[in-house]
């Protein structure tokens, strides 16, 4: 299939997000575990979760620019220096899937979405 710069842009936009998304084949998804300055711990599911060398080991997160509110994963992970990478297993999915709704900076996805929070010592992210 070929589509030219010009009928993409003129592709309907969800059939557009739908190919964009699925053209690289399946992804993982991972919850990436933050904590701000005030202690409140963020939990984020990403399919941008990369392997990128094992020699030094390389692990690579895409997220999208703060160009809207809220991102409270990627400041927190740029003010506090931290975060951790979990796996989504079956047991968890939909729990996991309702980090991608919208919660406000001082809610909890941990709390809202039925999740519960691990910290290991000497580690500030859950």
């Amino acid at each position: 299939m070929y589509i030219s710069n010009n009928s993409f842009e003129e592709l309907d936009l969800r059939f557009r997000s739908n190919l964009i998304n699925s053209i690289v084949g399946i992804k993982q998804a991972s919850l990436v575990g933050t904590i701000n300055s005030n202690n409140l711990t963020n939990l984020a599911i990403f399919s941008s979760v990369v392997h990128l060398g094992s020699n030094p080991a390389l692990i690579g997160l895409f997220t999208r620019p703060i160009t809207t509110p809220p991102k409270q994963t990627l400041n927190n992970i740029i003010s506090e220096g931290s975060f951790t990478i979990n796996h989504v297993n079956k047991n968890i999915i939909s729990r996991s899937h309702c980090t991608a709704f919208k919660f406000s900076a001082n809610e909890s996805e941990f709390a809202e979405c039925g999740l519960t929070e691990k910290f290991i010592e000497n580690f500030r992210a859950p």
